[in-house]
This record gives structure tokens, sequence and C-alpha cells, in this order.
């Protein structure tokens, strides 16, 4: 039997932090001994791992020393306080949140992108990018290879639960009530959302874009390494539980017709291309992504006004793809590079 490794997962009890451990046991990742921690107020309840139950412990009393991995997913102020003392007791930490991925000496990494930059990691801390960023770069980073995209225009349309479990819960709400003619009042969204879609992701920057528009511009560059490529983006989030979809147009430095990008997807590790111009031929959040581990990819044709673009509808879960597996997925190669 190989070598088994303690892993903490911190932030054990949230939307992510569930599935994070469900993947975990899935996988068959080599956990000896499996810690999960959450807040104060979350510590005592149970967890479920594999087939049992795992005790919440206390983030803020525990004592990471001897850790191996830890899978942070409990936001950025949580990141910032308590990665880097788990980092100094010696842990590999792949961080959820936004709180390093803008830091020169933190590697951001996509598995199937740039796994390599996992190994460079001089503060013991390996980010996961924002769940957009990330289905939309498995897809596009073969085609920048292939024939070097220099602009990506973006419109995301993304699922409340990439805003967390209340979000999830006033969707339901607020569907409920309007179907049983009660009014839909907004706690966790400016507006409705039900029935509605919001042009607003994060909040607003001088520059009049919203601070998920603006990951998706830099950590596009710092993952594909490449700071001269263009990114315009809208977000906007939808009413649907599940899965992030985003209306991707490119323009690449030399000419890639459809039928090719369509060959290089259909072999890039972790798409799966549902491509069909009939109707139900393209992947949806709800047919295609909830619950599922690959990046779909659909919609793959020639941009009509420019020479050398090309457009993509581009589905994903987001809190298991964009989320959960990509962790996981930076704690197998951690785990690889140990032999």
């Amino acid at each position: 039997m190989g070598r088994t490794y303690k892993v903490a997962v911190v932030g054990a009890t949230g939307a992510v932090g569930e599935v994070m451990l469900s993947i975990l046991a899935e996988r068959g990742f080599p956990v000896g001994e499996l810690v999960a921690l959450a807040s104060e107020r979350s510590a005592g309840g149970e967890v479920a791992f594999g087939n049992r139950e795992i005790v919440v412990r206390d983030l803020a009393t525990f004592d990471p020393a001897g850790v191996d991995i830890a899978l942070f997913s409990a936001g950025g102020a949580i990141s910032r306080e308590y990665a880097p003392r788990f980092a100094a007791a010696g842990a590999v930490v792949i961080d959820n949140s936004s709180a390093f991925r803008q830091d020169d000496d933190v590697p951001l990494v996509v598995a199937e992108v740039n796994p390599e930059a996992a190994r460079n990691r001089p503060r013991g801390i390996i980010a996961n990018p924002n769940c957009s960023t990330m289905q939309m770069l498995v897809a596009l980073a073969p085609l920048h290879r292939r024939a070097g995209i220099e602009r990506i225009n973006v419109a995301t349309y993304q699922s409340v639960s990439g805003t967390g479990r209340r979000a999830l819960e006033e969707l339901g709400r607020q569907t409920a009530g309007l179907l049983n003619f009660q009014p839909a009042e907004p706690e966790v969204y400016p507006v409705q959302i039900a029935f509605n879609v919001i042009p607003h992701g994060g909040d607003f920057t001088d520059n009049g874009y919203t601070t998920e528009e603006m990951k998706l511009v830099w950590e596009t560059r710092k993952i594909l390494g490449d700071d001269g490529i263009g990114v315009n983006a809208t977000v906007v989030r939808v009413p649907v539980f599940y899965g992030h979809s985003e209306a991707v147009n490119i323009e690449t430095r030399d000419k890639l017709a459809a039928a090719d990008a369509r060959a290089l997807l259909a072999a890039a590790p972790g798409v799966e291309v549902v491509d069909e111009p009939v109707g139900g031929g393209y992947p949806t959040p709800v047919t295609h992504a909830s619950g599922n581990d690959p990046v779909y990819v659909g919609r793959i044709r020639d941009d009509l006004s420019h020479p050398r673009g090309l457009n993509l509808w581009i589905v994903s879960d987001n809190i298991r793809k964009g989320a959960a597996l990509n962790a996981v997925q930076i704690a197998e190669l951690v785990v690889a590079e140990a032999g």
C-alpha cells in the first residue's frame, strides 16, 4: 500500500466543501486521516466522507501540525488568516478563494491547462481560479496553443450556487413565492433573481467593470502566461441552481476553422463536445453540467463578422469542476510529485 496523507478540508460544511469531500472519496484519494474544519458555529456537527461521518472541528482552535494537504473553501478573509499558518506548519495549501490568485509567488492552476505550475509554490500555497475562468480555459487552452488567441469576448450566464447556499435558498424561495402570487423580496442579490437576469457579479470597480469580470481578465492572462490576450467580459447571474454557461467569441492570430477547433476540443482533457445543429444538440446546465465533471462545449462555429473569429458555448458545473474537482486534481498533482 502506498503512502497516505493527512488532509484537511477548511469550510467543510459549505456547498463547495461538501463536494470536495465527496470527490476525495469518489476518486480514491490516498487519505490516511481526514480533518473537517469550519467555524465555531458549525463545530461539533458531522459531514459525510465516503460511507462514514466525520465530526467537524473548530478551525480557530485547530493545530495544523502534521497536515499534508489543506483544501480551503471558506472565503478570502479566512484564507488570508489561516492559509499561511497551515503552510508554515508544512501543509500544501490549495485555496479556492480569490485571496492569493494575483500574487506572483502563488501559482494559479487549472489541472488540464498548466499543471506544471503547481510545482513552483514558494509560499506553500496554490490558488484555484475563479469558476468562470476555469471552465473557459479548459476549453480555450488547446485552441490558444494551436492558433494563438488575441482577444476573448465572453458573456457569462452564472448560476446562483456560485454565490453560495443563501443564494440557492433565495432563488427557491422567490420562485415558490411568485408562483403563489407572493412578492419576491431580494436579500442576497440587489434585485429579484427568480425569472430574471442580473448583469452584475461581484463588486463594481472604478473602470465600470465588476470584480467577477476583472477576474476573467487577470486570471486568463496569468494561467495562459500571456499578458497580451485581450479579455472583454460581461458577467450575468441567471436563475439556474447549478452550472455556469458562457457565450465566448475568440479572435486568433492564425485562422482556426470551426471543424479544426471541434477536433482539438474532442481530444482535449476534461472537455466533452456536444455540438449537433439540432434541438438539444448542445450542452445546458440542467441536461449536461449539473453534477458532472467535464467542461462541455457546443455551438462551435465560425464568426461571420471576422476572418479569424470563432464562437463557442461553454457549460460546466461551477461547484464541481469550477471549484472542488480542480482543487482535488491539484492535490493529486502534489501527491504525484512525491512519487
